[in-house]
């Protein structure tokens, strides 16, 4: 029997009452805790007519589920972490998107953060998500991060990981990469076709995997095209446009021109262009180059910059899928890595071969 000893609206606008609950819904309607409970979690036991009662007294009386019991209930905080080095470059950015187009669909909250290349950042964004309960994270590490003890810890409790783009080979946790030596490989091999021979490379962070594996690519190529490389043509640089401007104007400076330069990243390419420019040099023309990542303004700069263009919403995407089979699995899973393929844009800062008369 339903008590009408007070209207709905009295109730709401009583100032004790600050947020309605299931008891309050049951005193109203005068049936048990139980009853309501059972409508609102959709179970058999109980008819329509008095669940559809419950819950449009719920609706009238303005309740909303209490988020942190729901979250006791499934023993999920339905919140996952993501921690990235930078928002600079578009790369990060457009990786999240793919991440929360898996994610939201899945009624996960995404709560972003970002270590500004500090490993004691990231450190600390990293403990303070685990400390909230996220129920997994998505990590791309700093620069600077190098000590790998408090990831080991997680992955030794079993906790989900999924590490991408900037990653540790030592740490045996889910991984999403690019196939970083394929493509490097391509790169170098075009400046060659290009009828380049003195090809630099300016590398990433050279303890970053990313890095290495692009090395790799770039000797592979120089090699299988029988082209020597002299010691001082392998440059860690860095990745970002101020780090290139500097390295560009240092081998000008020492009167050191490469035929052609294989960057590790479109700023750094994009950096050397500003310097070789404002050198009165010529881009191909002096200067070949091919950067990494596709960056939005590629096709924007004069010349146009040649890049590798990576997948980085599949990446999101693939690595949120990685988390989700972690969180949802009920036993110890082998840790996988995913390697992505990509595509090489061509454009006219690397087409060397019509400025060519011999």
């Amino acid at each position: 029997m339903v008590n009408t000893d007070f209207s709905i609206k009295e109730i709401c606008n009583r100032k004790w009452m600050k947020r309605i609950t299931i008891k309050d819904i049951a005193r109203q309607l005068n049936i048990s805790v139980s009853s309501v409970s059972r409508a609102f979690n959709d179970k058999y036991d109980i008819n329509n007519e008095t669940k559809e009662l419950i819950l449009k007294t719920a609706r009238e009386m303005g309740y909303h589920p209490n988020p942190f019991a729901k979250k006791l209930i499934h023993k999920k905080s339905f919140n996952v972490g993501v921690v990235v080095p930078e928002f600079i470059n578009a790369f990060f950015p457009e990786v999240i998107l793919g991440i929360q187009d898996v994610l939201l669909t899945k009624n996960y909250q995404v709560l972003i953060m970002q270590s500004n290349e500090s490993y004691e950042i990231e450190l600390k964004n990293v403990k303070t998500l685990v400390d909230n309960m996220v129920d997994g994270l998505i990590i791309s590490l700093s620069r600077e991060t190098t000590n790998l003890e408090y990831y080991n810890n997680l992955v030794q409790k079993g906790y989900p990981l999924v590490f991408f783009n900037r990653i540790n080979e030592d740490l045996p946790a889910f991984k999403v990469i690019f196939d970083d030596f394929k493509w490097s490989f391509f790169a170098t091999e075009h400046l060659i076709k290009q009828g380049c021979k003195k090809i630099f490379h300016f590398s990433a962070y050279n303890h970053l995997s990313l890095a290495r594996n692009r090395i790799k690519g770039y000797k592979k190529a120089m090699d299988k095209h029988n082209l020597p490389i002299e010691n001082d043509w392998i440059i860690e640089t860095g990745i970002y446009t101020e780090e290139g401007e500097k390295m560009m104007q240092k081998l000008i400076d020492k009167n050191i021109i490469p035929e052609g330069i294989f960057c590790a990243t479109d700023m750094t390419a994009l950096g050397a262009m500003l310097i070789i420019k404002k050198n009165n040099l010529k881009v191909p023309e002096n200067i070949a180059l091919v950067g990494f990542t596709e960056t939005p303004f590629c096709p924007l700069v004069d010349p146009s910059l040649t890049s590798v263009s990576q997948p980085t919403f599949e990446i999101g995407q693939t690595a949120a899928n990685l988390l989700l089979k972690q969180i949802e699995s009920e036993s110890h899973l082998i840790p996988e890595t995913v390697v992505l393929n990509g595509t090489m844009h061509i454009r006219e800062s690397s087409r060397k071969l019509k400025y060519r008369h011999d």
